[in-house]
């Protein structure tokens, strides 16, 4: 798509206030696609603006009308949705066959749910001598990721739509022409005019202001946890609500009476997938002593499979960082058996899929977020020295559990800390709720649990 040179506030396409742009590079050739402009405050007050003033008559619009609109939106992504691959495919690098599927799949999904959801949730309860409303928060600053560019920005903007919030997205500077593309949606769904805003800039510049602005009741972030801190902190000394889902180290548990093969095989496919850019994939593979060099063969083997088959990391920053942590993992004892810090090809941030054995638990690449394409392989002695490697991290966003017997896996991971754990390879539930314990964040995203998180209450007693 060809990319703005403006920002999209109260309906249309402005100019932005400052000249500085943003360089929208593809990370497989390392070629400039695209510039977009660079916001700062000033724009991020103009969104705030223009929502604030949209905020009185969409919060008192008809739920059953915000559904409509939003399942309008759901329309458009669907009718856009080769555009919306390639975008993706073209400046984060993802494979077509994995944007097509996930990162313009996914978003409808979640989307039409959010048509389902706006049009039945219950709004209006009696408790009592009390009639209990929710109510929308307000205004919602939006601030997304570059890993999942649309499906993050669905996921917070759908259900702040149907709380009847109104809404400013600052997205990731990486991948602001899916967050364009959206915009084009929104518009095109006839979604009313400062309802939806969109701002483009750096993080610490246009995301802070956005947090920071006294305009804005709501923040919800995605990102890392030490950013997220940030904007806790920020949030918090204005008494502001924020909603944060963060960083993750998943452990993916192997109890001895499961299917190892498919344990394995589908283990490691989590971790490839998006080049490992995901905050919830199973990073730490943990099997039993008795089986543990049978599984480091089958991840050496599964991981090899996925050499040219998936696609770089997001730009030169990520790519060296992602070296660095298998080089610290190599310097610290752990094993490699497949993969390894070598770029495989001379351009683009590629990494080779990367298997650690011989990980244990206090090792950096064991402990620590690598949002790349790194399985490590973790022995285990019986279930309660599992169940303390699984939980002994500062991180708790996801997991899985395998077992012959579902009941033995679910008694397991009802032992996890952690927010939202796999059954033997149990299948993504866009009406589920996402988010984190401890350092992974705070609140959720997804379903009606996500819904609420855009809501507050009130009661009247009669």
């Amino acid at each position: 798509m060809k990319a703005h040179d403006g920002m999209y506030i109260d309906g249309a396409w402005r100019p932005a206030a400052g000249r500085d742009t943003i360089a929208v590079v593809n990370p497989a050739d390392e070629q400039v696609i695209a510039e977009v402009p660079a916001g700062g405050a000033e724009d991020v007050d103009a969104a705030v603006r223009a929502a604030r003033a949209a905020l009185p008559a969409w919060a008192a619009t008809a739920p059953a009308e915000r559904a409509a609109r939003i399942a309008a939106l759901r329309d458009v992504l669907v009718a856009r949705k080769d555009e919306i691959a390639e975008t993706v495919t073209a400046e984060l690098g993802a494979p077509l066959p994995f944007s097509q599927a996930v990162h313009a799949g996914v978003p409808i999904l979640v989307a039409g749910s959010y048509a389902g959801l706006a049009a039945s949730y219950a709004f209006e309860e009696k408790v009592g001598n009390s009639t209990v409303y929710a109510e929308p928060v307000g205004v919602v600053g939006a601030i997304t990721p570059w890993n999942y560019p649309l499906h993050q920005i669905v996921a917070k903007v759908a259900p702040a739509l149907a709380a009847g919030c109104t809404i400013v997205l600052k997205p990731a500077e990486d991948t602001p022409l899916t967050a364009q593309l959206f915009a084009e949606a929104v518009h095109e769904a006839g979604v009313p005019a400062g309802v939806f805003n969109l701002v483009t800039g750096l993080g610490p510049v246009a995301g802070q202001a956005l947090a920071e602005h006294e305009g804005v009741d709501l923040v919800s972030f995605t990102g890392s946890t030490a950013v997220g801190r940030k904007i806790g902190a920020t949030a918090g000394a204005a008494v502001k609500r924020v909603a944060l889902e963060l960083g993750g180290k998943s452990a993916n548990v192997i109890l001895p009476s499961a299917d190892l093969a498919k344990a394995v095989g589908v283990g490691v496919a989590n971790v490839m997938g998006n080049s490992g850019q995901t905050c919830s994939a199973w990073t730490r593979m943990l099997v039993h002593t008795s089986q543990y060099d049978e599984a480091v063969a089958l991840a050496a083997e599964a991981a090899a499979k996925y050499g040219d088959r998936i696609g770089p990391l997001v730009n030169a920053k990520q790519h060296a960082r992602v070296r660095g942590y298998i080089e610290k993992g190599v310097a610290q004892g752990a094993r490699l058996v497949a993969g390894g810090p070598d770029a495989p090809r001379e351009q683009g941030y590629f990494v080779s899929p990367t298997v650690f054995a011989d990980v244990t638990p206090e090792m950096t690449v064991a402990q620590e977020e690598i949002f790349g394409p790194v399985v490590s392989l973790i022995r285990y002695e019986d279930e309660d020295d599992a169940l303390r490697i699984a939980n002994g991290t500062v991180y708790g966003l996801a997991g899985a559990v395998w077992a012959g017997d579902e009941a033995e896996a679910v008694a397991f991971a009802r032992r996890m800390d952690t927010g939202q754990v796999d059954i033997n390879g149990g299948r993504f539930n866009p009406l589920a709720p996402f988010g984190g314990y401890k350092q992974s964040g705070v609140g959720r995203e997804l379903g009606s649990h996500g819904l609420a998180e855009y809501l507050q209450t009130k009661s009247l007693q009669f």
